[in-house]
């Protein structure tokens, strides 16, 4: 088996693995990267991510045109959609960002290697692809990133029961649905699906839905949902689901027994830290699988390093893109940071759902005294002419300082409109910075603006 060496090697082409490559090739660093898959991109660009907004705009769209564009004097006759094209559009966008990181890596210079990596000893990984080889490197980087969540009692087939890689391909609408977990990747799924004409039920264990996110924004989500068609069922423990011929059969504990065409378990995602060799290096990892390291993230042996889901926190692309660019650059001593109080994080349902920093039940657990400003979508001209009224904008601000301490948005764009919140708290700034700051006209971002105004009671444009 040939043998090849570089100065670093990065185990996983995901988010975290091929940012942290391209960033070390920029900084003139001999840089090889492994991943198993035959395209690189990770579980964001190839399953995730990427596909699942494919498929929430081409149904967003249907949905639509089915209910809004007569709204517009657009009148639409015989309405159809076509899954297989649905499906093939997703492919293409898929095969073209994946392409993007392959001409990035040739560019770049960084070297790539396509085949499954398992450490042989701290400093060599055997590559078992196509060409099997020994990958040895001064310096190493796991970026294995994480996998859908398995239940015991959920006979899962990767068919009728799957996980949110099987909803993404489903080859039909699914008469009726059942996704257990009402976390972003559930809903987002439940929206897909339920646009297309699936009945959806959503099962939640919890007493609410999107437990990460603000409750004020959870409970308007929520409604919204309910009035789009999902029955969403919370505090609903369930004991088992299995398949039953062409259905599934899911059992509600102390409950019914529910039939479906199909079941998606959308329970959250693990490390996928099993399987590349960590015990013969003698690295441990916690009883979940995710794997320490220190603020340089360094792991317990010298010279490997690891970052993105495996080592926990917020499971979410741009954390991991932000930490590959950071370990990447202290390797060769530049004093980056990542700010892990400033992530943003957004559900991609109809409205979107965005936020950045600290809840109101966080700041309350925390005795951090606040004062808040919100902005309904309704009072903005942009918002109006869009057709999307429905919405608001809620910033949370120190009571003493009036540093922006979060920001929470439910409403059409709020995706995009939650970076200037981003960028406004990474420089610390305060309402009145924000208030203070012109706003184009008519724009969704004057939401933004209008609910700064509001922390000092100060609206120009609301109640």
């Amino acid at each position: 088996m040939k043998t090849v060496r570089h100065e670093l090697v990065v185990l996983g082409g995901g988010p975290a693995g091929y940012v942290a490559a391209i960033r070390a090739a920029q900084l003139g660093i001999d840089v090889a990267c492994i991943d198993e898959n035959a395209q690189f991109g990770g579980t964001c660009v190839r399953v995730g991510c990427i596909p699942s907004k494919a498929l929430l705009e081409s149904s967003h769209l249907y949905e639509d045109a089915k209910h809004k564009f007569s709204e517009h004097g657009i009148k639409v006759g015989g309405l159809e959609f076509d899954l297989d094209a649905m499906m093939a559009r997703k492919k293409k966008i898929v095969d073209t960002l994946t392409g993007g990181i392959d001409m990035l890596f040739k560019k770049r210079g960084v070297t790539p290697y396509r085949g499954r990596g398992k450490f042989k000893d701290h400093e060599t990984i055997q590559v078992d692809g196509d060409e099997p080889v020994l990958v040895q490197a001064d310096q190493v980087l796991i970026c294995a990133g994480s996998r859908p969540a398995k239940l015991s009692f959920i006979e899962e087939d990767g068919d009728r029961i799957g996980n949110s890689t099987t909803a993404l391909s489903f080859p039909d609408v699914p008469k009726r649905l059942i996704v257990i977990g009402g976390g972003y990747i559930g809903l987002e799924m439940s929206a897909v699906w339920n646009r297309l004409g699936s009945e959806v039920i959503v099962l939640e264990a919890l007493d609410r839905i999107m437990p990460g996110i603000d409750g004020e924004i959870a409970q308007l989500a929520h409604r919204t949902f309910k009035r789009q068609g999902l029955d969403i069922r919370t505090s609903t423990f369930v004991d088992s689901a299995k398949r039953d011929g062409d259905e599934c059969v899911v059992q509600i504990k102390d409950g019914e027994a529910l039939r479906a065409d199909r079941v998606l378990l959308a329970t959250g995602r693990t490390p996928a830290t099993d399987n590349i060799g960590l015990e013969s290096i003698g690295m441990e990892t916690d009883k979940r699988g995710f794997i320490s390291v220190n603020e340089e993230f360094q792991t317990s042996l010298e010279g490997v390093y690891a970052i993105g889901d495996c080592i926990g926190g917020a499971m979410l692309a741009h954390k991991a893109m932000e930490e590959a660019i950071v370990c990447v650059e202290r390797m060769v001593g530049i004093k980056s940071h990542i700010n892990y109080d400033v992530i943003p994080a957004i559900v991609y349902t109809h409205p979107e759902i965005a936020m950045v920093g600290q809840t109101e039940e966080q700041l309350k657990e925390a005795g951090i005294e606040y004062k808040k400003g919100v902005c309904p979508f309704g009072a903005n001209g942009r918002a109006r002419t869009l057709g999307e009224p429905e919405g608001r904008v809620k910033i949370l601000a120190d009571a003493a300082t009036d540093r922006v301490l979060g920001v929470h948005i439910i409403g059409a764009r709020a995706g995009d409109m939650i970076a200037e919140a981003a960028t406004a708290m990474e420089f610390g700034a305060s309402s009145e910075d924000i208030a203070r700051t012109c706003h184009a006209h008519p724009t969704m971002s004057e939401i933004v603006h209008e609910a700064a105004l509001a922390v000092a009671e100060r609206a120009i444009h609301t109640f």
